[in-house]
């Protein structure tokens, strides 16, 4: 008896990875990813459910990043360990999981925490370079799922996970772009480009952005005394300091040296000089705990400027912080002046 011919992968099918393949591979906007993902298992497989949950690698817990269904709401916010529930088992051992039937399954259980009634569950992992990426679950599907659909979402989630990790090496590398590596802030670049959307911003919206321009005092002592190690310590306490003390829609830059800068969005010269006066009580206030049992306060000048009442360019409102700072230091240093 002559062998079967193999049995072929049908045209629109064919067509569906083409397009899977190539709307991963158009961006690596990470949210766009997810969402290109979602659309792709909603067409495939009709569900009550889907979610896709993505690794926070520093807490090794799962989140859900996007989901489309019944419950979704119930999900915003949570998390899931390594090893709980049945995203967290897949987690774990980098393996699909089907459970046709719920039952008793232990850890079917854990989801019911979240959702009212699951019957059945399938979830993929999505492994990438090093290791599992994340998880994508479809719970409650509403037809049996062949062994032909199985490997469909297979050969999505291989596409998926490939996407991802692309998307968050760019990510990385942007992100390395526009850091100062010894404070972990931004650097003086991002500065630049930053504050001209912003000020583009305040020219369209006629709204107010504020920027305060910070200097050290006498912080070539600290290096003279202690030594280069022990001042790039301090420079990295400070910036964590600033960022700690600087409101959530602010951003804190490195300028060089020990010239730091806070962009306040939104913010006119009054209140600016309000919170710079704050910022600059409380810096001086801190005292910083260094390795080897040393304990540092730092003193520092402040220079604020407002667009546009202080100019509407990007080299005009730096310079005009930056004169005021100095103004500062010629008289007496630790103070903070807006005019």
């Amino acid at each position: 008896m002559p062998n079967e011919a193999p049995e072929r992968i049908p045209l629109d099918d064919l067509l569906v990875f083409h397009q899977l393949a190539r709307s991963l591979n158009s961006s690596f906007d990470l949210d766009t990813i997810l969402r290109t993902i979602l659309e792709h298992m909603e067409r495939m497989v009709e569900a009550e459910l889907w979610t896709l949950l993505m690794l926070d690698e520093a807490s090794q817990e799962l989140y859900y990043a996007i989901a489309a269904g019944q419950e979704q709401e119930a999900l915003r916010g949570l998390r899931v360990k390594m090893g709980e529930g049945v995203a967290g088992w897949v987690l774990e051992h980098g393996e699909t999981m089907i459970v046709p039937e719920a039952g008793e399954d232990p850890r079917v259980q854990g989801e019911n925490a979240r959702l009212s009634a699951i019957r059945s569950v399938i979830a993929l992992p999505l492994r990438g370079r090093t290791g599992t990426q994340g998880v994508i679950e479809i719970l409650n599907p509403r037809a049996e799922m062949s062994d032909y659909t199985i490997a469909f979402l297979h050969i999505l989630a291989d596409h998926a996970a490939i996407a991802i990790e692309n998307a968050r090496d760019v990510a990385r590398i942007q992100h390395l772009t526009i850091t100062d590596d010894t404070t972990g802030l931004f650097n003086v670049r991002h500065l630049y480009d930053v504050l001209e959307r912003e000020l583009k911003r305040t020219r369209k919206r006629r709204l107010p952005v504020s920027l305060a321009f910070l200097d050290l005092d006498r912080f070539k002592l600290v290096n003279d005394v202690h030594g280069h190690l022990i001042g790039s310590e301090l420079l990295a306490h400070t910036g964590r300091r600033l960022q700690e003390l600087s409101r959530n829609q602010d951003s804190c830059f490195r300028y060089g040296g020990d010239e730091f800068v806070i962009l306040m969005p939104e913010t006119d010269h009054e209140n600016a000089i309000h919170l710079s006066k704050g910022m600059h009580k409380a810096l001086m206030e801190t005292e910083f705990k260094m390795k080897g049992g040393l304990n540092l306060r730092i003193s520092s000048s402040v220079g604020v400027a407002t667009a546009p009442s202080d100019g509407a360019q990007v080299h005009a409102i730096i310079g005009t912080a930056d004169a005021r700072m100095y103004a500062v230091k010629s008289n007496g240093r630790g103070q903070v002046r807006g005019a």
